[in-house]
């Protein structure tokens, strides 16, 4: 067992003066080994529960599907940092790693009128018309990638490297318009936003180059506008640079952080869904054969995949802008909140005895995996919609697709933060013609 990690409660000093101590915190596995077995220990612990994640920082998860479902709507938890007491104390340390998640200006923590702005303005990339319009692309997209790899040699293929990654990176990448030269480069930087296992000055390093990266976009669609979101993201705030967010205008900060959450949502999440939909299926072939035959809808699958295993883990953060109860739980003023998909995703409460099973059949569950309330997941339907492409187009092309190794040796990724593995080696079988 690695000595930095332990299921067991982190021991908490006695506060001085008399003040209750902070009860004790289960200590997160940074590396994702047991995902689901942790979440089950975290729901029986009860539906919010002290947590520690790297760095020593404290939070609250939310381990039960009703309960997350209230604390996204509750009007008395924040997404806006400066809630954060921890943060405002200087508690945090300095090279945490989640900080550029939980401290950039964009419409994921803002609230109130700055989060109707923000997300007016970003929503006029996603309306019903143009994401559909970009069906035909992500076809040709999918095609492409799997007319290269029935080109490969018959040794087993990273099916996340050479085809769950790269889809959604083009397409968001066309959304944002990032120029081909410039696309892996970002991948690399944003993947280390989610990783906690790292160096510390590495990932410090990374975040630098990844704020170099994003200001070469910015810069480059200032000089040369295209039909694309970031260009239309520039044009709405106006020419100068140095303005600050003003009605429908985006303030410097705000334009950098929207453009990177865009890439982090529609690339990273992706890549997590798209793998984790097809580890379910080589899992279950009675659900991979009813959906390959027709008699199982594609959006099915992915649905059940979001819900049982969502392509995000605990996603930070939320805080509590007064003292407040919530299940019984009582959350004090400036309290941090991790929203714990995974762990509602699998809720016995909700789902009775389907919580832990797999099962499409049982047709297209509900679930939180994309959000809910004001900060429901703007650009759902087209996650939903290259989901369902990718799979479709994938096993009809390699009807034999199988894994490579055992699925329960995959790695799984090093983070608190999205859930999936590492690669997903696969043999892809003879190409249907």
């Amino acid at each position: 067992m690695d000595s930095a990690w332990t299921d067991r409660p982190a021991p908490c000093p006695v506060a001085p003066g008399g003040v209750p101590a902070p009860p004790a915190a289960y200590r997160l596995d940074p590396r994702g080994r047991d995902r689901h077995g942790e979440n089950q220990r975290l729901r029986a612990i009860g539906p919010l529960v002290a947590v520690e994640l790297p760095g020593g920082v404290r939070a609250w998860a939310v381990t039960r599907y009703r309960t997350l479902q209230t604390v996204l709507t509750d009007p008395r938890i924040s997404k806006d940092i400066r809630h954060w007491g921890a943060w405002n104390r200087g508690e945090v340390p300095g090279e945490w790693p989640l900080t550029a998640i939980v401290a950039v200006r964009a419409m994921t923590t803002a609230d109130g009128a700055d989060h109707r702005r923000l997300r007016g303005l970003v929503s006029q990339a996603f309306t019903p018309r143009r994401i559909e319009a970009l069906r035909p692309r992500i076809v040709s997209l999918a095609h492409d990638l799997l007319d290269r790899m029935s080109q490969l040699p018959p040794d087993p293929v990273d099916l996340r490297e050479a085809f769950a990654y790269p889809l959604p990176l083009d397409v968001i990448c066309e959304l944002i318009g990032l120029p081909a030269s410039l696309r892996h480069r970002l991948h690399a930087l944003t993947h280390a936003l989610v990783r906690v296992s790292d160096n510390p000055r590495r990932a410090a390093a990374r975040r630098e180059g990844l704020d170099r990266m994003l200001g070469e976009l910015i810069a480059l669609r200032r000089r040369e506008p295209g039909d694309d979101l970031t260009s239309a993201l520039i044009a709405a705030r106006g020419a100068d640079p140095g303005g600050h967010g003003d009605g429908e205008r985006l303030s410097e900060q705000e334009l950098f952080g929207t453009v990177l959450l865009m890439f982090i949502a529609g690339h990273e999440t992706m890549l997590n869904l798209i793998t984790n939909a097809v580890r379910a299926l080589f899992a279950h072939p009675a659900a991979r054969s009813s959906a390959v035959r027709g008699e199982l809808p594609w959006s099915t699958v992915v649905e059940e995949t979001l819900r049982w295993d969502s392509p995000v883990a605990h996603f930070p953060l939320r805080y509590a802008t007064e003292d407040l109860e919530v299940d019984g739980v009582t959350l004090r003023q400036g309290d941090a909140i991790l929203a714990s998909y995974m762990a509602a995703g699998r809720d016995p409460a909700e789902y009775g005895d389907r919580a832990d099973r797999f099962d499409p059949a049982g047709g297209a569950p509900r679930h939180l995996s994309l959000g809910h309330g004001p900060h429901f997941c703007l650009g759902a339907p087209l996650a939903r919609m290259q989901a369902e492409i990718a799979l479709a187009a994938l096993f009809e092309r390699f009807p034999a697709l199988a894994p490579a190794v055992p699925l329960a040796d995959l790695t799984p990724m090093p983070t608190v933060v999205t859930n999936s593995t590492e690669a997903l080696p696969v043999l892809l079988g003879e190409p249907a013609v």
